[in-house]
């Protein structure tokens, strides 16, 4: 009997049928009925089958005396419950599981958005992992690899990449500092005031452009430039060897992003950028040589019909700098651009363009004759972006000759790397 019982428990036992049942499947009736259907057991766990066996086959009253009767007794037209096996009276594992990865995900996303919060402006940890704050906090540096897709026909990085990687440490200089509030570059007194920064002079040079696969590193610091105005400097250089390959100097002053007028620096602006301030000179002397105004007589290469596109503006709803640069580069000399490379630029932002604005730019090449410059040394071109007579950019940019020996840099490197 323990025997049987303890077998029992695991595995089904299966009751005889009943004769009148076979008798009656054999023959039949010749009609069906609600009487003469039987209902398969649920294939559910063993506490609900015995829950809903007691509720069909209440308790019995015989002679004044209460007879409890048994699942297992009450089915005696040869049905039977499930059995009480060990794996049937497991729980539910999945929703225990499920419940402890909703609790961990939630823990993991809270715990990286209080990692994301700016920092203090004395700590020197960058908490976006992508850079790095060095010299107490004045010096912010940032590596950048040139991919794809950033290199030109000439096989090395174009000057419109350059520059949005000077913005970008800019930027992040900023956010590691603390002093990123929620507009683009802008503190949080500044978001109160709705100010921004605008770029009025920027000056690059260029000694070697970095090529497809090179690490460079942008290294930038800011001082102060005048009573109401900001000066940012960068450095890069080659991250293996330590080249110099770009040095750049900025003025940036405070504008009104709702008047779109310019303003003086607030005193609660000042004290939050002045711990920022590096004591130091520019990393390139100012060009003092003066940026020539060209009309449509002075220009020889005029490239009219020029509008912002929509991903041309940011979040101040502000053109990017970089696309200037690109803009002014379109009424560039084809010669000169074939044959010569751009190593330095000067650019003066007088005023700035609409989403609806249609600009012209316009060029002059004043030292010598463009299809004669392929022999020559370097050519300085004068530039001018403006819309309907009114300056947008005053430019000047200085190209030097292509040499055959960085062609022959770029396919080695390309041969060592196959």
């Amino acid at each position: 009997m323990v025997s049987t019982a303890a077998t029992s428990s695991f595995f089904p036992v299966t009751s005889s049928p009943d004769p009148s049942e076979s008798k009656n499947k054999k023959h039949g009736t010749g009609s069906t009925s609600l009487e003469s259907i039987k209902l398969k057991p649920l294939a559910s766990s063993g506490s609900l089958q015995v829950k809903a066996n007691a509720q069909a086959h209440p308790n019995i009253n015989i002679n004044g005396s209460t007879v409890v009767t048994s699942p297992v007794e009450s089915f005696k037209d040869g049905v039977s419950s499930p059995p009480r096996t060990f794996i049937n009276q497991l729980p539910d594992w999945s929703m225990l599981l499920s419940a402890i990865t909703t609790i961990f995900l939630a823990a993991e996303k809270q715990w990286m958005m209080l990692d994301w919060k700016p920092r203090r402006p004395d700590m020197v940890i960058d908490p976006f992992g992508i850079g790095k704050i060095v010299q107490d906090g004045l010096i912010y540096n940032q590596n950048f690899s040139i991919i794809s897709y950033e290199i030109g026909a000439d096989r090395t990085a174009s000057i419109e990449t350059l520059m949005n990687h000077l913005q970008e440490t800019a930027i992040n200089h900023c956010r590691s500092a603390g002093l990123l509030g929620e507009g683009f570059g802008a503190t949080p007194e500044m978001c109160k005031k709705n100010l921004i920064w605008v770029v009025t002079r920027m000056q690059v040079v260029i000694d070697r452009y970095p090529t497809w696969g090179d690490v460079v590193q942008v290294d930038t610091w800011a001082s102060a430039s005048g009573k109401n105005g900001m000066r940012r400097d960068w450095l890069v250089s080659n991250s293996e060897t330590g080249e110099i390959l770009t040095e750049a100097t900025s003025v940036w002053v405070m504008m009104n992003k709702l008047t779109r007028r310019l303003s003086k620096i607030p005193e609660e602006v000042r004290r939050e950028i002045e711990p920022l301030f590096m004591n130091s000179d520019p990393v390139l002397a100012e060009d003092s040589q003066k940026l020539v105004k060209l009309d449509d007589r002075s220009a020889e290469y005029v490239c009219k019909g020029l509008t912002p596109k929509w991903s041309d503006l940011d979040v101040n709803q502000h053109v990017n700098n970089v696309k200037y640069i690109g803009w002014i580069l379109e009424s560039a000399p084809l010669p000169i651009l074939e044959s010569r490379e751009l190593c330095a630029i000067t650019l003066q932002y007088r005023r700035e363009c609409g989403r609806d604005s249609v600009l012209h730019s316009l060029t002059a090449v004043p030292d010598s004759d463009v299809e004669n410059t392929r022999n020559s040394g370097e050519i300085n071109c004068q530039h001018l972006l403006r819309e309907d007579g009114a300056e947008i950019v005053r430019g000047r940019t200085r190209w030097r000759p292509k040499y055959a020996k960085s062609l022959g840099n770029v396919d080695q490197i390309s041969a060592e790397r196959a």
